[in-house]
């Protein structure tokens, strides 16, 4: 099975979420989270600090991640593990291909003409709403 992190990046004001504006597919010309592919025999917690960090220059020391949610497509032998974050501050974002850029937590994340992920994201947007006190304490 391919496995795969996505990471749901807060700013430090919990208002807005970190997406890169994807320049080539999949998703060309739509906003994703940021992530990428798990190596073999990686630890999926590094991992997905390794592809923050290469993608954003946001590093361990910036930001606290936390286990969200995985996804499994068994017919693409695919999992998706998603990891949240709001930052301990504000940082300066280092871009490695895609446009970084900070949208507001309240945006419709369910448009797909927008946004990526066949409307996943809207829905990993609501389990954040329902579970933010629990979530960041």
């Amino acid at each position: 099975m391919q496995l795969y992190n996505l990471i749901l990046v807060l700013n430090n004001k919990k208002d807005k979420v970190l997406m890169c504006f994807r320049s080539k597919d999949p998703y060309k010309g739509l906003y994703n989270l940021v992530g990428g592919k798990i190596e073999p025999n990686e630890d999926y917690l590094k991992s997905a600090y390794r592809e923050l960090f290469e993608e954003t220059g946001i590093s361990n020391q910036d930001i606290d991640l936390l286990p969200f949610m995985d996804y499994i497509w068994h017919p693409l032998n695919m999992n998706m593990i998603v990891f949240i974050g709001s930052l301990q501050h504000e940082v300066k974002l280092v871009k490695e291909l895609h446009e970084l850029i900070w949208i507001d937590i309240n945006s419709n994340f369910f448009d797909m003409n927008k946004f990526a992920g066949e409307g996943n994201i809207g829905h990993m947007m609501e389990i954040y709403f329902q579970t933010k006190a629990k979530l960041f304490k």
